[in-house]
């Protein structure tokens, strides 16, 4: 006697999930719990008998262990095929991802990425393998689908199969509510959206081609998603979910700006009070065979978007003879180029001068680039040699020497999955290098991370609403909503959970220390004045010796002290964008100044 979809209780389990095109780690959260929900809601189970947890949520609370224990289906979604550091939560690993199998009373499904496989642990220079991992059934195919197809069939089975775009269209709005759920909901809390899934192409390391050829859905079906979500409180969003986003809505290589526009353009309509529009990955090899469709498209991006955004380039390795032999699709040469263009169209500031991008100096702006490359290195690939270290640094020197910007260089050791060119090879040449792998990424950070940081985050730099998260040395670490936030570290011990503008002052390798902003010269402590720049611990005494000032001129030094401080609550230096959140007067100036409309926001 089957089961009936109505009177099922479902507990979703979210380890977590880190792809080539798919995030999902806090404060992010990915498509695969959404749309798994909203699949369950459209065979038949109530939403108020889906219940959603992060890993962390179990290990943080014991009660609620009881939702994994008592329902009639556990359902586990998790993941790793790109290694990271994570400060925002901790991913599954595979001894915990069995011990919710086990202590599991009802029926249990496991999916998301980890089908492709898993190691010993979430880490680089590791081979994996598949593993059922005690589950009682496992999706081969997409985790929703299956979960859809179990509850309709009264838990008896499935059969594997890959989810359509209409079915998408229906559970991303239908699985909105989860968000709610969620331990970071309202405040601190990504959605990942998908605009396509799958490749043209076909890298060796790279699991995103076993999802098949791109698979591209509607701008509108993005957009009742994103409005689906808004109404659920979600006000931050990254277009994450792609391989490429310049060939969203083409054949899959060419770039289709109507479609881009029509995104861009949708999502800001319907959600008119979002605080951040990012998007990760974008294919160089597009711009460099595309290169005026792509200016286009990246202008229309850059329009829309909110600042500080991430354009993932996947170089890989600009070493040529790694680039034959894993079927990578730009020399490094090409990539240079790419880096140029999105710094000419899109290396603009909120307030700045967009004729002279890239724009740093004296004279630029004081908010982030609105969109710069990223660039991801990949190594322990088959015919990586010592000469391909040297190579990849060269290529990062001619990107600093250049005068261009990258937001941030992303130096991983290839993870080896079954289906992919590098299963043959696995982490063999990854972990014999590793050595070498070590110094040369100590190298980068220290020769290219620090200058390049210093020109993208210039100081006095301000990032709005940085949510403050842990404490460490008697700092406050903290980090902005968007893709690929920058660290930011504040002095003193302040309270967690709550946000603030900082000024940045000095910088890391990827991270920065600031001050609160605007800093008040009458009440701040010794540790924020000597965090600004000329401002030692001498002429800090002198200014908390001779308190209260009328004037941020009246503390008489030689620092620069009006672009961090002001007095008693008057109004600081004016930085565009900040007053009317969120960006608000960006987007319109944006939209003016390109002859398009302004929507909503």
């Amino acid at each position: 006697m089957t089961t009936d979809p109505a009177t099922l209780d479902v507990t979703i389990v979210d380890g977590y999930v880190d792809e080539p095109a798919h995030f999902g780690v806090p404060p992010y959260i990915s498509t695969y719990p959404r749309y798994t929900a909203g699949a369950l809601v459209d065979a038949g189970v109530p939403e108020d008998q889906i219940t959603y947890h992060t890993v962390d949520a179990l290990r943080e609370e014991r009660q609620n262990w009881a939702d994994v224990a008592d329902a009639d289906l556990m359902i586990y979604v998790g993941g790793m095929t790109v290694p990271g550091k994570y400060v925002g939560g901790t991913p599954a690993e595979p001894d915990e991802v069995r011990r919710l199998t086990w202590e599991a009373d009802g029926t249990t499904l496991l999916g998301g990425p980890i089908r492709f496989g898993v190691g010993e642990e979430n880490k680089g220079a590791e081979e994996t393998e598949r593993d059922d991992l005690d589950y009682d059934f496992v999706a081969k195919g997409d985790v929703e689908a299956a979960a859809h197809d179990l509850a309709e069939n009264g838990l008896e089975g499935f059969g594997n199969r890959m989810r359509d775009n209409e079915e998408i269209a229906r559970w991303a709005e239908q699985g909105a509510f989860v968000v709610e759920q969620h331990p970071n909901h309202p405040d601190y809390l990504i959605a990942e959206m998908e605009t396509s899934r799958g490749c043209a192409y076909r890298c060796s390391f790279c699991t995103e081609p076993l999802y098949g050829d791109p698979a591209f859905r509607s701008a509108q079906s993005v957009v009742d998603e994103v409005d689906a979500l808004s109404d659920h409180g979600v006000r931050d969003f990254r277009l994450g979910r792609q391989a490429d986003i310049l060939a969203f809505g083409g054949d899959g290589e060419a770039p289709n700006p109507d479609a881009l526009r029509d995104l861009y353009g949708g999502i800001r309509e319907v959600a008119p009070d979002l605080r951040t529009l990012h998007l990760d990955n974008m294919n160089p090899v597009t711009i460099t065979d595309y290169p005026e469709k792509s200016r286009e498209g990246i202008r229309i991006i850059a329009e829309h978007n909110t600042p500080g955004d991430t354009a993932a380039f996947g170089l890989e390795s600009a070493d040529p003879v790694v680039q034959e032999e894993n079927n990578l699709l730009v020399s490094a040469e090409e990539c240079l180029e790419a880096v140029r263009i999105v710094n000419e169209e899109a290396g603009w500031r909120p307030g700045g001068d967009r004729e002279s991008a890239p724009n740093f100096g004296g004279g630029a702006s004081r908010r982030l680039p609105k969109l710069l490359p990223g660039i991801n290195l990949v190594h322990g690939l088959k015919g990586e040699r010592s000469e391909t270290f040297e190579h990849n640094k060269e290529f990062l020197r001619s990107v600093l020497d250049e005068g261009l910007m990258v937001r941030r260089i992303n130096i991983r050791q290839v993870m080896a999955f079954e289906g992919t060119e590098m299963a043959e090879t696995g982490a063999e040449i990854a972990r014999d290098h590793k050595e070498q792998f070590q110094q040369y990424k100590k190298e980068v950070r220290e020769e290219i991370d620090n200058p390049m940081l210093q020109r993208v985050a210039l100081p006095g730099t301000v990032l709005p609403d940085v949510h403050l998260e842990y404490h460490q040395d008697g700092k406050t670490f903290g980090r902005q909503l968007g893709t690929y936030a920058l660290l930011v570290a504040v002095p003193g011990e302040r309270e967690l959970g709550r946000t603030v503008d900082v000024a940045v002052t000095d910088h890391g390798y990827r991270s920065v220390t600031g001050v609160p902003y605007p800093l008040d010269l009458n009440s701040a402590s010794m540790d924020e004045l000597q965090a600004v720049p000329g401002v030692g611990r001498s002429t800090a005494g002198d200014i908390v010796v001779d308190r209260p000032y009328e004037t941020v001129d009246a503390a008489g030094t030689d620092a620069d002290l009006a672009t961090f401080a002001t007095v008693d609550g008057a109004d600081p230096v004016d930085i565009p964008g900040l007053a009317d959140r969120p960006d608000r007067a960006d987007y319109a100036d944006a939209a003016d100044a390109t002859g398009q409309s302004e929507v909503g926001d």
